[in-house]
Formats: structure tokens, C-alpha cells, sequence
């Protein structure tokens, strides 16, 4: 090939662009994966956060149990019982008792009253946790009101029972040597499909009334 040649300075020939197409594809694949693979963990985030809360006891999330422990201790510990009732929710929410003392790994039924202020039926869905945060690790529940959502007829008052244990476990924990109390801690929020009655229509007769 003959090489051109200006003011005595050989010029090199232009290197041709490579195409783009395939480089291009590329990087729109792996965009689409990214975007594909964020989407996957914003909707696995809930369940796997729900998930990992119950089995570490993170942010002070109580563990379930399905049968009492083996051993009970004669260390005593103070389990204090907190109620609280979110915007919106028409309740009176209260512990029958503010503060009971508990042996490590004795089975307990504690006991809250609810009622319902409105001259509707609601319904509400508890939330919980204990402090300190940590002790959520030990906090075992056998059976809670929390695991359903409660509904309540105009004027109702109701006891609910919650059955727990303070974990064997936590009195070989060295970081737990001089915990003295766990606070309890439920907050009732409106559920989201409230079953409340559809209004009848004039020309229909009202079936309820019978029932109210």
C-alpha cells in the first residue's frame, strides 16, 4: 500500500470506527439487569426484613414459641407492659397491669382491655416490640392477640391475652448481666380492609337490626 505523503511528513490512513451496535446492546443489557435486579429487591426487602427481625430479635422484634421451656430459673426479672393506639383508630387501649415480676423462663399470661369508643364496628391490627431492642432476641410469645387483626362492634370491650416467657437463654448472655426489666410495648393501627357494614339501601329492608 502506498503511503500518502504531505510537506514531506508521511500521514497515517484513518482507522475506521468500530460499530457501535454491539456495545451499545451491552450496556443496555446490563442496565436492564441492574433495573430488573432492583426491582426484585425493593419487593423482597418487607418479607426478608419481617424475616430477619424474627430470627435475630432486631429492633426489638419478639421471637414465637410452640411449647414452654425446659427449665425455669430463680433469677426475677420486671416485665412492664406498654399500650398505645395509632390516629384514626377510635380505641381505649390499656395493660390490666403496668408491671408484673416474672421468672426467667416461667410461662406467663398477661392480659389487655380494648375498647371500641365508636358507634361503628372497627377493626385493629397490633404492633409490638420490647426494650432494650436487643432483649427482643429472648422475648419468646406462645400466643398473642398481635398474630390477627380484631375487630369490635359499637361499645365493645374485650379482654385480650398475651402468653409469654423471658428465654433461659438470656441469663448466660454476659451483655445481659444486669437487665432488670423488658418493656413490653403494643401499638393498635386501623386495619386496612376494615369489614365495617356497607349502609343499606332505603328500598332494602335491614337485615342487621336482629343482629346489632
Amino acid at each position: 500500500m502506498t503511503q500518502k505523503i504531505e510537506n514531506g511528513t508521511p500521514v497515517q490512513p484513518a482507522k475506521k470506527a468500530k460499530p457501535r451496535m454491539g456495545r451499545d446492546a451491552m450496556v443496555a443489557s446490563i442496565c436492564g439487569f441492574v433495573v430488573a435486579f432492583m426491582v426484585g429487591a425493593a419487593y423482597a426487602a418487607v418479607p426478608f426484613y419481617d424475616w430477619f427481625c424474627r430470627a435475630t430479635g432486631f429492633n426489638g422484634t419478639t421471637q414465637v414459641a410452640t411449647s414452654a421451656p425446659a427449665e425455669t430459673l430463680g433469677r426475677r426479672i420486671a416485665v412492664r407492659f406498654d399500650s398505645n393506639v395509632s390516629g384514626g383508630l377510635p380505641w381505649k387501649f390499656e395493660p390490666e397491669k403496668t408491671e408484673i415480676d416474672v421468672k426467667i423462663g416461667e410461662v406467663v399470661t398477661a392480659y389487655y382491655t380494648v375498647t371500641n369508643q365508636a358507634a361503628r364496628r372497627t377493626t385493629g391490627l397490633a404492633a409490638y416490640n420490647v426494650a432494650p431492642l436487643t432483649a427482643g432476641a429472648y422475648f419468646q410469645k406462645i400466643n398473642c392477640f398481635c398474630f390477627s387483626e380484631q375487630t369490635f362492634g359499637p361499645g365493645e370491650k374485650r379482654e385480650l391475652a398475651v402468653v409469654f416467657y423471658v428465654d433461659p437463654k438470656l441469663a448466660a448472655d454476659p451483655e445481659y448481666n444486669g437487665l432488670d426489666t423488658i418493656t413490653l410495648s403494643y401499638t393498635f393501627y386501623p386495619a386496612k380492609d376494615d369489614p365495617a357494614p356497607k349502609p343499606v339501601a332505603a328500598a332494602e329492608p335491614d337485615k342487621r337490626k336482629g343482629n346489632l
